[in-house]
């Protein structure tokens, strides 16, 4: 049987889904690589904040541990998505999981004061090959498995997240705890080269052939493309837009810890309590929608019904009294939360083509990393003058609001022949981009000297 788009019908029942790790080995493998990468991930913040804190008694610089991950990546992403528009995804993936893996075990020679900005380097480096790393492989996700497998795979993906933050952020806080902090960096080192390992063994590609006689654009030729093209399809541009205002309103994870401090007085056990709950949402997320991902029509409602979920939880949380009383609204944010991400994500690897895949999500993740640290950094001033509670109520209210709008500017879209539709030609490279200085104008776009691919 045929969906609306031609193909076939996706698979996408829960068995169907779970089965795919043993139906599809190279999935499989590029599955694990993220597991054991993100859960390393966790490992080294956990590990980190306490450092930082340890030596320098600062609350500032323990929250400028997480600027220190996501900014480098918003401001890398644009070059990460052109490396694996351009050069051997899976050599990029490899070679950023090696690199990560010497930068983490830098950080065993900070022990004291006058070293944590080489901690923060070191933070900020492994951060930048992650925009390296991530667009890579979600643009490799689609040339993986067969296109019926593709909303189960972003499933998987999806839940990932959320799986690593429930179980690796408590993982890597025990083995801090009972081996040390430096064993918990050198767990996070051996994470990335297992990644890397699992990589090397996959023998399909990560990427359709290429025209040889096709333009390579330059960097800045290459993002400009990338930014026109998503201007003329107003579904990736929606798509785009959607994590966009998701980013605005993440701040509210950043008053989870005051909450259960200051108001509902469980100290670190309910900062714990509250994380873990965060992850299992996110987790279970894309699995109540796995279902929805067939009809581009109806991913756009439940995307818009997902956001708003995810504004009602934040919504309702602050009014609750007692720990036990607001955890399950955090679960219930984070069902929406995690559902919004899997199925915007797999919207963009749905329509848009391969050659520019790694780009577009290169923006997605830069746009959205930026808008979270615009966020966590406004909460963090309007906690400091503001109740916390009207400060959630006023990111709740952000959420909600985009949601709102953002579905009603989509109708157009949910009323339109869904992936049928033809999706936007990227308007040819400006040839003033691709002319070395000094060259003469010519009606054919210069290519610039191949460049071997990173070993």
């Amino acid at each position: 049987m045929t969906t609306e788009g031609g193909g076939s019908r996706p698979r996408v029942g829960l068995r169907e889904t779970l089965s795919l790790l043993g139906r599809n080995r190279a999935f499989a493998r590029l599955y694990g690589a993220q597991l054991i990468s993100f859960g390393g991930d966790w490992f080294t913040t956990v590990a980190l904040v306490g450092l930082v804190h340890d030596l320098t008694g600062s609350p500032a610089l323990v929250a400028l541990v997480l600027a220190a991950q996501t900014i480098p990546f918003a401001l890398f992403s644009p070059i990460g998505g052109f490396l694996a528009d351009r050069f051997d995804r899976r050599r990029l993936m490899v070679t950023s999981d090696t690199a990560r893996a010497l930068f983490a075990l830098g950080l065993l020679v900070v022990d004291e004061p006058g070293e944590v900005w080489l901690a923060f380097t070191l933070v900020a480096l492994i951060g930048a090959l992650g925009a390296i790393f991530e667009p890579a492989s979600s643009a490799a996700v689609p040339n993986l498995v067969d296109p019926e497998d593709l909303p189960a795979a972003n499933v998987l993906v999806g839940a990932a997240w959320g799986a690593m933050l429930a179980v690796g952020g408590g993982l890597g806080g025990l083995v801090a705890a009972t081996l040390g902090r430096d064993a918990a960096f050198v767990g996070d080192a051996a994470s990335f080269l297992l990644s890397a390992a699992l990589l090397i063994g996959i023998g399909r590609r990560f990427a359709e052939d290429r025209d040889p006689d096709e333009a390579r654009p330059g960097l800045v030729a290459a993002v400009t493309e990338t930014a026109r093209y998503a201007r003329r399809d107003h579904r990736v541009f929606a798509l785009l837009a959607v994590k966009a205002g998701f980013g605005l309103s993440v701040g509210v994870i950043g008053l989870l810890p005051l909450f259960a401090v200051e108001v509902f007085g469980a100290g670190d056990a309910g900062t714990g309590i509250l994380f873990a709950v965060r992850g299992i949402g996110a987790l279970v997320g894309p699995f109540l929608v796995h279902r929805m991902t067939g009809d581009l029509r109806l991913l756009f409602l439940a995307i818009g019904v997902s956001f708003a979920v995810y504004g009602i939880g934040y919504g309702v949380f602050p009014l609750m009294g007692s720990l036990a009383l607001a955890a399950p609204w955090v679960l219930i944010a984070h069902l929406g939360g995690g559902a919004q991400w899997t199925l915007s994500t797999y919207g963009l690897q749905r329509i848009v083509p391969d050659r520019l895949r790694g780009r577009v999500f290169a923006f997605d993740y830069g746009l959205v990393t930026l808008t979270v640290a615009i966020s966590l950094s406004l909460t963090g001033w309007a906690a400091e003058h503001l109740d916390i509670r009207v400060v959630m109520l006023g990111l709740a209210a952000v959420s909600l609001l985009w949601a709102a709008v953002w579905t009603a500017m989509t109708r157009d879209i949910r009323r339109g022949p869904g992936f049928a539709a033809r999706p936007a030609e990227a308007p040819p490279p400006d040839p003033r981009l691709l002319r070395p200085p000094g060259a003469p104008a010519s009606p054919e776009p210069l290519r610039p000297p191949e460049t071997p691919p990173p070993a």
